[in-house]
């Protein structure tokens, strides 16, 4: 038998090995259009920030290593120019040479990546418009990022708000620019705003709702906004999102997605039986959207080429499509999500509640407490949970991790209240924002306490709901829902005269615990009563990301 995989990194190099781990006669040869089979592109910003000291430190595996731990045979600067599906050939230009040759396959894999996309505004040709994808990428950054010097970053994404955190940590000055109303797009508005103050505790200057339409070339160079702003820096880094790298198979007649990522079935294979597709290039499915995407993620790459390199290998093997699990640092403050974001599940029309709670990472009372935010959207039938998402200084990976593990294996918000998780003072806490999130949700579903999210507690208060604030004098003079009225939990079964019977009554404290337990005796001495999830804490938030 005879594989060609076309790319390496993730997809290729992973497949390549897996195939000769099942298969020791096997021919394999493994084509990659770049100088490097298998490099780190993940650690290109921390490169350009001096946390990897050297490109060397990027690159995986190299041609030689490969040959000999497992007799693959790699080639870079190599680059396949056309399929020729009925021959089983693809066709190969050796780029040092120029020479064009045909290899002969039996079974195909595709494993292309995609590339960053650069504006198409005059001017991003210019060679200080630059990319994040590559170690040749992180070599040219650090050309022209010198200390003291001022840098833009085109896009608030995983990579922009990396590489905005890198150039700083290099001594550069820095402005991010991110066309929609918010950085971190794949998060909800409220979780976001704890990332984008990260970034302008420490000095970048964040411009959403912004976008470049061209750039000023010449012996000074600078960036053009739209509204007339005018940026003048000495390099800037594209940082808006991939696109997969699909002409190859679009040529080959090879089925596409709607999106133009390349079409694959559970085991990886294309419309073509003999050829298969993993990793940036493809359209999977997203396990809880129910939805295709192409997922540009490390992960499942590394997932989906064990799935096809199995298949080739007569292993019975299914890639579960992907629930999203992706995390990134800005600065001193980790942000997470795995599953759907509230914009998505109601651009999938999909029916969902959300719980919101705000805990330190571990005992309050053990030092160095810090404050993690994590909410849950969940059905509101069964209470299974749809998304996550998590902000704070620490402990959020291992929170995360834990809520993807519910998320793929069809967990509930009833579950969480179950989970057993580490408690030691500097660890936890008895009861983990995993635990307590779990709880709120579950009085949600069962109707112990209903609760509200800040947009519910907007359209209840434009219908006439008294919005209630539980909360001391002290922490009321410092801000309040406007138009809420006001009395403290602890004088409120001696106040409840006060209230109105007769309308809904939404309930807030700092946090929403005491929010909860002013509830309780409200819903307990007949009065209407919601709970403000995540309290005046969430309300802010939504107000700052918005």
């Amino acid at each position: 038998m005879k594989i060609v995989i076309v790319g390496g990194v993730a997809g290729g190099a992973t497949a390549a090995a897996r195939l000769r781990r099942l298969n020791e006669k096997a021919e394999i040869v493994l084509f990659e259009r770049g100088p490097h089979v298998s490099f780190a592109s993940c650690g290109v910003p921390y490169r350009v920030g001096g946390r990897i000291p050297s490109s060397e430190g990027l690159i995986l595996q190299t041609p030689a290593s490969l040959g000999r731990r497992y007799a693959l045979d790699v080639r870079v600067r190599h680059e396949v120019i056309a399929i020729r599906r009925d021959e089983k050939r693809v066709t190969v230009r050796e780029l040092e040479t120029g020479r064009v040759f045909d290899e002969p396959y039996d079974q195909l894999l595709l494993s292309p990546g995609a590339r960053p996309i650069v504006p198409d505004v005059p001017g991003a040709r210019d060679g200080r418009v630059l990319t994040v994808r590559s170690v040749e990428d992180s070599e040219r950054i650090l050309a022209l990022a010198k200390r003291g010097g001022r840098a833009l970053v085109i896009g608030g994404g995983f990579v922009g708000v990396e590489i905005a955190e890198n150039l700083v940590h290099r001594g550069l000055a820095v402005t991010l620019v991110e066309a929609a109303p918010q950085v971190l797009g794949f998060l909800d508005p409220e979780m976001a705003v704890h990332g984008r103050a990260a970034l302008e505790r420490h000095g970048v200057e964040v411009l959403t709702g912004a976008a470049v339409v061209g750039f000023e070339t010449g012996e000074s160079f600078a960036a053009l906004l739209e509204g007339g702003r005018r940026v003048e820096v000495d390099l800037a880094i594209a940082a808006i999102g991939v696109t997969p790298e699909t002409p190859l198979a679009r040529d080959a007649g090879l089925r596409l997605g709607a999106r133009g990522a390349i079409a694959v079935d559970a085991q990886m294979r294309t419309s073509d039986p003999s050829i298969f597709a993993v990793g940036d290039a493809v359209e999977i499915e997203h396990s809880v959207l129910g939805t295709r995407a192409a997922i540009s993620l490390a992960g499942p790459a590394n997932r989906q080429a064990r799935v096809a390199a199995d298949t080739m290998m007569g292993v019975e093997a299914r890639y579960r499509g992907s629930i999203a699990t992706s995390i990134v640092r800005a600065f001193d403050v980790t942000l997470g999500a795995v599953g759907a974001s509230a914009r998505q599940l109601r651009a999938a029309n999909l029916a969902f509640r959300s719980a919101t709670v705000h805990q330190t990472h571990h005992v309050s009372w053990f030092p160095g407490a810090s404050d993690v935010h994590l909410t849950v959207h969940y059905a509101p039938g069964d209470g299974r949970v749809l998304g996550a998402q998590i902000a704070g200084e620490k402990g959020i990976d291992k929170r995360l991790d834990v809520m993807a593990t519910v998320i793929r294996h069809g967990g509930t918000v009833h579950d969480l209240i179950d989970e057993e998780l580490a408690y030691a003072p500097p660890f936890g806490a008895p009861k983990d924002p995993i635990n307590l999130v779990g709880m709120v949700a579950s009085n949600d579903l069962t109707g112990h306490a209903p609760i509200v999210d800040v947009d519910a507690a907007r359209e209840l208060m434009a219908r006439g709901a008294l919005v209630l604030d539980v909360r001391e004098d002290s922490e009321r003079a410092r801000g309040a829902i406007e138009g809420s009225a006001h009395v403290p939990v602890d004088s409120l079964r001696a106040r409840l005269h006060e209230l109105p019977r007769d309308r809904r009554i939404v309930v807030y404290c700092a946090v929403g615990r005491r929010g909860y337990v002013g509830q309780r005796i409200l819903l307990q001495n007949g009065f209407d009563a919601v709970n403000l999830t995540g309290g005046f804490s969430s309300w802010n938030a939504r107000r700052a990301g918005s």
